[in-house]
């Protein structure tokens, strides 16, 4: 069995709204949800996004299993429950081998047998939650849905000093129908009353409450697994899963207001992929993946909240640092003490808020939307009359102008063979390039490298892996070269007013120099190193350069 939901955290000002709205005009009873979850010491069913409790439901005891699905696009989990035999308050011992015979039940099994749990410990109680649901069950298009709204409290820590957080939550959940039925739902519901979507369950919750932690891990990109076989349309739906798990786990941190300045770098890093692999698939030999309308509608929204994001990073990413190096040089010159500072954008916005926006969280449910849609069935033949056929029987095979359809492999390859083209004809002329040319050059590199980690499990592994390297050390130097431009602008308009400002425009001028000269061996490097989606390159045995690097800027 499977739970198909989405789950919004609601803005204090809009409980009793929400609430009502859900209760309707005959408002169903509320009903008190406790609840203890169980892990090892260490968290490892936590760390294999599993969950295991007991809740009391009424007057009995209802133990769930809860596991992740790879397929689940944000929405979809595997679950079992099992109605126990016990009653009262006290919480009965857990009983993993209630759930043996299902899929997530072996895997529950197989990971509590395994070395690291022998070596942990013994199933405990790490955290409780005391809930108080109204629920109510509607028609939408589509199927129908549980509205479930829940009010409590989560608890984990010390029993004489137990670490609390809050509830108040929408959960829409599938009842019946098409699992777009729920996404259809939620929109609704954000743009009424500005809820924003939550990844975080209640049990991961109560894990960093139980680890006495502010925020979970930022949340980095995953390989993308595609297979030689697929069509373009499965093929760019593996790749948005990847960007859609990025995007939404650093989002819902953002959202829930604990942040670090990496959460919103990798929410950036995931949009930025977001828009690659949509750019990428617009291509003639891969459009048909998706439709224009909603491709415009993601990339539009993801392009609008990167750039805002980006005031935030600009003083976190850049800024500080620049600062740091700053007030070392002018130690050096025998001026130290704070280093003039550089001014904050005026059209920076706190990232909690613009992660809670509507337009950013209906650009998450259209990702989800595209994931659960179900795939369009090909166009059928046209209809032809007998004389028609008769024509095209006597017309030599050869002659037939049929374009032929490309396996993804070699669809691919031409489309990044498009694209590496372009960044090499930039690169030859890299001297003549301005700060803006060489910004955009970083950007179609950073570009060309989510494109060949899309792509790179149908290519060979030693070959890809090369390719990345330089990649890498290429949008490095670059990078380097950008935030020191960064720097120039925004001191530009202090120094007619600061003599400090003054010398840190030209010690940044210097530190271009310097950036630009290192540079050039990796350009030359470039531009020299093979391509491994071409013929013999791709096949050619190579060794390899270390371990793969994952999507971190």
């Amino acid at each position: 069995m499977s739970e198909v939901e989405l789950k919004f955290q609601v803005p204090a000002g809009r409980r009793a709204a929400v609430e009502a709205a859900v209760a309707g005009s005959t408002p169903p009873r509320r009903m008190r949800l406790q609840a203890a979850y169980f892990d090892t010491p260490s968290g490892l069913l936590a760390g294999a996004r599993m969950a295991l409790r007991l809740r009391k439901e009424g007057r009995v005891w209802v133990q769930t299993l809860k596991g992740a699905l790879p397929d689940g696009a944000g929405m979809t989990r595997a679950e079992h429950n099992v109605t126990r035999s016990e009653t009262g308050t006290t919480v009965p011992a857990i009983d993993p081998q209630l759930h043996a015979d299902t899929p997530v039940g072996a895997a529950l099994l197989k990971l509590l047998h395994s070395n690291k749990a022998r070596a942990d410990g013994p199933l405990q109680r790490v955290m409780a939650t005391d809930i108080w649901r109204r629920a109510r069950t509607v028609r939408v298009p589509g199927g129908s849905v549980e509205l479930a709204f829940d009010a409590g409290v989560i608890e984990a820590g010390p029993p004489d000093a137990p670490r609390r957080a809050p509830v108040c939550e929408l959960e829409i959940e599938l009842q019946s129908g098409r699992p777009q039925a729920v996404v259809s739902a939620a929109e609704r519901w954000v743009v009424r009353h500005g809820l924003w979507l939550d990844t975080r369950s209640k049990a991961e919750i109560g894990h960093l409450l139980w680890r006495d932690q502010a925020m979970a891990q930022p949340r980095r990109a995953d390989a993308v697994a595609l297979a030689r076989l697929m069509t373009p349309a499965q093929a760019l739906d593996a790749v948005l899963r990847s960007c859609l798990e990025q995007i939404s786990v650093n989002a819902s941190q953002i959202a829930a207001g604990p942040q670090d300045p990496e959460h919103v770098h990798q929410l950036r890093v995931g949009l930025r992929r977001l828009r690659t692999a949509l750019r990428f698939f617009d291509g003639a030999q891969l459009a048909e993946a998706i439709d224009a309308t909603s491709r415009d509608a993601m990339a539009l929204e993801a392009a609008e909240l990167f750039r805002q994001l980006g005031a935030a990073r600009d003083q976190t990413a850049v800024a500080e640092p620049l600062m740091r190096a700053l007030a070392r040089a002018l130690e050096a010159v025998g001026q130290p003490g704070e280093p003039p500072r550089l001014p904050a954008p005026v059209e920076a916005i706190d990232p909690t808020t613009l992660v809670r926006r509507v337009p950013t969280q209906l650009l998450l449910l259209m990702l989800i939307g595209r994931l659960q849609a179900e795939a369009p069935a090909p166009p059928a033949p046209p209809v032809r009359s007998w004389t028609q056929s008769l024509s095209e029987l006597a017309t030599p095979l050869d002659s037939v102008d049929t374009p032929p359809v490309l396996p993804l492999r070699e669809r691919l390859a031409q489309r990044l063979n498009r694209w590496h083209r372009g960044v090499l004809a930039d690169a030859q002329g890299f001297d003549q390039l301005d700060d803006e040319g060489r910004h955009r050059l970083r950007k179609h590199i950073k570009r060309l490298r989510y494109a060949a980690e899309f792509a790179a499990s149908v290519f060979d592994e030693a070959s890809v892996r090369q390719y990345l390297k330089g990649l890498r050390a290429l949008q490095e130097r670059l990078g380097t070269l950008n935030d020191v431009a960064v720097g120039i602008a925004l001191y530009s308009a202090e120094a007619p007013h600061d003599t400090r400002a003054l010398f840190a425009l030209g010690w940044l001028a210097s530190q271009r120099e310097a950036a630009l000269t290192a540079c050039q061996p990796d350009l030359a490097r470039f531009m020299a190193q093979p391509r491994f989606w071409r013929g013999k390159e791709a096949k050619r045995p190579r060794r390899s350069p270390g371990r793969k690097k994952p999507s971190g800027t």
